[in-house]
């Protein structure tokens, strides 16, 4: 079985295994790099961006780092090539998060339908930072399908583009940075400075991945020529490069409008409206995105697959040729 084979059926298992299982129960690696970065957080903190950069790079940085090590480690124990495939199909299953994304938006749409928005209310933040309190029941709604268009991208797509190319060093890098970025990379008074390079690496390594979930979710949803027409015309409007495409994609596919006045632990955000001409959220909405989602992270993981083997082939041909 040669590298390629064993990359790709690892992502397939560790794919598989979200799947069935979710998320890791206990000593979840992505909350253990988050507890790691955070002590190193209150050692570097300074309000400059050369100090932030500094954490960024040795945050993501030794966490790829640590993940060739871990690579190099399994190949060289076993001529065989399953110490190699369970790393990646371990990796792969730690990394990705769609099917707890996946429970967490009908959870609240489950409250929602039986009217209790109270409950709606408190399982929101597993999804998205914002305050729940402020939100009546079709804001609950929006919110949850804009956080499993923008995590569809973010928790899946994004991750298996880089374990495709890159493999486990590929997706550590990508969810280390992600992480980071979510824990610094917000426009707070304590990281407008420090999380600066976190939030830009994150929109660089984000933008594959954003780009294919766009194209995927215009392709695989209900309304393919609605989420082309919302993409070209409301993506730019957005203030993130890449949850503008998966957001307008999604708002299009779905015939909804997304977007509008948001509120972040007492900051107040005005986006712009995307899809303007789609109807308000409803509850039903959020079950229609979450198909979706699914059926993106499918085709991303084929997608991702097929792409990553021709491009290690074609740098095995170029290999061959300059070594005549």
């Amino acid at each position: 079985m040669g590298a390629a084979d064993v990359r790709v059926r690892g992502i397939l298992l560790g794919f598989a295994a979200d799947a069935l299982l979710g998320d890791p129960r206990r000593g979840h690696p992505v909350a253990v790099f988050g507890r790691a970065a955070g002590a190193l957080e209150r050692r570097l903190w300074r309000d400059h961006r050369g100090a932030g950069a500094l954490h960024t790079l040795l945050a993501a940085g030794g966490a790829v780092a640590a993940a060739g090590a871990a690579c190099r480690a399994a190949r060289s124990r076993a001529a065989a090539p399953l110490p190699e495939l369970v790393l990646t199909a371990a990796t792969t299953w730690a990394v990705l998060g769609g099917t707890s994304l996946t429970r967490e938006a009908r959870a609240v749409c489950g409250a929602l339908e039986a009217g209790d928005l109270e409950l709606a209310r408190e399982r929101l933040p597993a999804l998205c930072g914002r305050d729940p309190q402020r939100l009546e029941a079709p804001e609950v709604a929006r919110a949850v399908v804009e956080s499993v268009a923008e995590n569809t991208s973010d928790a899946v797509v994004g991750a298996l583009v880089w374990g495709a190319l890159a493999g486990v060093p590929g997706l550590v890098g990508f969810r280390a940075v992600n992480t980071l970025d979510a824990m610094v990379g917000h426009r707070s008074s304590r990281h407008r400075r420090f999380g600066w390079a976190a939030a830009r690496l994150d929109d660089v390594a984000g933008g594959p991945g954003a780009r294919l979930t766009a194209v995927l979710a215009t392709l695989a949803g209900p309304d393919p020529r609605g989420a082309l027409h919302s993409w070209r015309a409301d993506a730019r409007r957005h203030p993130s490069p890449n949850a503008g495409p998966v957001e307008a994609s999604f708002a299009g596919a779905l015939g909804v409008r997304l977007g509008g006045t948001l509120a972040y632990g007492g900051r107040v955000e005005h986006r712009p409206v995307l899809n303007a001409s789609g109807r308000d959220v409803r509850s039903a909405d959020i079950e229609r995105a979450v198909r979706l989602s699914r059926r993106v992270g499918q085709l991303a993981l084929v997608t991702s697959c097929l792409t990553g083997a021709a491009v290690r082939r074609l740098r095995r041909a170029r290999a061959a040729g300059g070594a005549r």
